[in-house]
């Protein structure tokens, strides 16, 4: 069995919340980050509603222009067709009295609306009067006159041989108006005068005709919408769903379910996509597996080899022990010898230790052994302890501890080791400078961060230095023993409790370290001693009086502070 891969998602959250409509904006934007078939879907309905929208409106205008074209050729060659029946009436008249010619005006006037669809019929006689000339006449005294304009009137009288026309309102049975045309021309009646004759017709069907065949248009262009729509869906359900059942297998393959494999039918790509993604899944599973037994083997030998090792490693220790203690009766090389001999056996009695405890952590076996612990009186203990070795490299730890003194659960034994190891490092690579060790908590966590003003280190290198046996400068030689495993336990214990293990480094202004162990369960907020220290110490210590070491204030008096800041000043 292999442990689950952390850090992948291997399901999609899923989308809550849709009966609050506030939350509906939230929601459609996490489907259309995350679905495909939602926004290839929405993408599809949007062109088509644009496309059917445009072509809607597009063939109302051709209708509209086309009807209202025809309808006015249709009323000009119904007005045409009617003034020249009522034109061969008035020719076939005998030219006599006036009541014979009114008879005959009359007569053609009976032709005007007999011949014509016009709503209202109207002549008026053009020039001064003539005696025998008929009287005007209309079907509609005053409303004809009303609707005429002066340009039109002058049109008709100067051009007998054209028809004239424009659209105009005309009142209806409800007080309203409707649109017509009226068309002018002339009527001659030969020796003896020229009337000018209008015809006005009523359009009211037009936009009741247009009305019905536009409402006919979006009815289909909305019914073409919600057809493509579902062939849409259709189409995409069939192609993102094998999709969608690969993305949420590869998500769970990658959460350490090896044994998950894609449903395949068919012959298509879809069926030769899923054949290739098995065949992957199953190399995959057997190198993992390969893999982890590779490491479980490794695991036990580290292990096996280090338990073996111990039995002749203390008959070694002890005869080391023995030799280094009689060294001054040897000769001065032979007692050199001696003492190196003694030195080396405990840096190899370390160095297993340090397999052994590594070799639990591959293992999973490690346990805490908690008991409350004030992390600024452990800091003191271990400043204490590493005094002499610090003299011996000219470097002065002081201690700032404005809190860290109200117990918390944590393994002391751990957590004294992470803060030896990171003191030892910053007195190892401290360039004999001043090393500050701070302690402070808050509600949620406490915190020890240990700073040193030696040369630091480049980002690159600070990535990797809880790698195991990673060493920035290989070519430097440890002063102060070290087996290369320090950091990487100091990282794997405060992991072990909860917390995190942070390092900020930069070329010429030191480094910090920064352990930060939360009081209960997980770490959550601000930590209580930022990683970034944010001064301006560096090259220039020299400059700022640093060269000596720094008087900072010493821990002396201890006060509870219960999450808050107190304690030592």
């Amino acid at each position: 069995m292999t442990a689950p891969i952390t850090g992948v998602n291997a399901t999609r959250t899923p989308l809550t919340g849709w009966r609050l409509w506030r939350a509906w904006p939230g929601n459609i934007a996490a489907l259309w980050r995350r679905s495909l078939r939602f926004r290839t879907l929405l993408v599809t309905i949007g062109l088509t509603l644009l496309a059917v929208a445009v072509a809607c409106v597009w063939m109302a205008l051709q209708i509209q222009n086309d009807l209202y074209s025809s309808r006015q050729e249709q009323v000009l060659s119904d007005a045409e067709q009617a003034r020249a029946a009522a034109q061969r009436t008035l020719d076939a008249a005998v030219q006599s009295d006036a009541v014979q010619l009114q008879s005959v005006m009359t007569l053609a006037f009976t032709a005007l609306r007999d011949q014509s669809s016009a709503k209202m019929v109207a002549a008026y006689r053009i020039g001064p009067p003539v005696p025998n000339a008929p009287q005007d006449f209309s079907t509609a005294e005053g409303v004809i006159d009303s609707l005429l304009t002066p340009a039109m009137r002058e049109q008709v009288r100067r051009t007998p041989e054209r028809q004239i026309w424009q659209p105009i309102a005309l009142p209806d049975s409800t007080g309203g108006t409707s649109p017509g045309i009226m068309v002018g021309q002339q009527l001659e009646i030969d020796g003896v005068a020229s009337y000018e004759l209008y015809l006005a017709y009523d359009l009211a069907n037009a936009p009741q005709t247009l009305g019905f065949v536009q409402s006919t248009l979006w009815i289909v262009g909305i019914g073409l919408v919600l057809l493509i729509s579902g062939i849409a869906w259709f189409v995409l359900r069939s192609v993102t769903s094998p999709i969608s059942e690969a993305a949420d297998t590869s998500a769970r393959l990658a959460a350490g379910q090896l044994d998950v494999r894609l449903e395949v039918h068919g012959e298509d790509e879809l069926a030769t996509l899923g054949r290739s993604f098995n065949a992957m899944a199953d190399s995959m599973e057997s190198q993992i597996k390969e893999l982890a037994d590779l490491s479980l083997v490794q695991q036990r030998f580290v292990s096996d080899v280090s338990h073996e090792l111990r039995t002749p490693l203390t008959t070694i220790r002890l005869a080391a022990d023995m030799i280094n203690d009689q060294r001054e009766e040897f000769d001065p090389a032979t007692a050199r010898a001696a003492e190196l001999l003694n030195a080396q056996v405990q840096r190899f009695e370390v160095l297993l230790t340090d397999l052994l405890e590594i070799s639990r952590y591959d293992a999973g076996s490690v346990q805490l052994e908690r008991e409350p612990t004030s992390l600024a009186h452990l800091a003191e203990d271990v400043i204490g302890s590493m005094q002499q070795l610090a003299e011996q490299h000219g470097s002065d730890v002081r201690l700032v501890a404005p809190g860290g003194y109200s117990p918390v659960d944590m393994d002391p034994r751990r957590v004294r080791r992470i803060v030896r190891n990171l003191l030892g490092n910053a007195i190892e690579h401290g360039e004999a400078r001043p090393i500050v060790v701070t302690v402070d908590s808050n509600q949620q966590a406490v915190a020890i961060g240990v700073r040193d003003y030696g040369m630091g280190m480049k980002p690159g290198d600070a990535e990797h230095v809880f790698d195991r046996f990673w060493r920035a400068d290989p070519s430097r030689k440890r002063t102060i023993g070290g087996t290369g495993l320090g950091l990487s336990i100091a990282l794997g214990d405060a992991k072990l409790h909860g917390g995190e293990l942070a390092v900020w480094s930069e070329l010429g202004r030191g480094t910090n370290f920064v352990l930060t162990l939360p009081r209960h369960g997980t770490l959550s907020g601000a930590p209580p001693i930022p990683v970034d220290p944010g001064d301006d110490a560096g090259p220039g210590l020299e400059d700022l009086g640093l060269t000596e070491p720094i008087e900072l204030p010493r821990a002396d008096t201890a006060a509870p502070d219960a999450g808050g800041r107190g304690g030592k000043t």
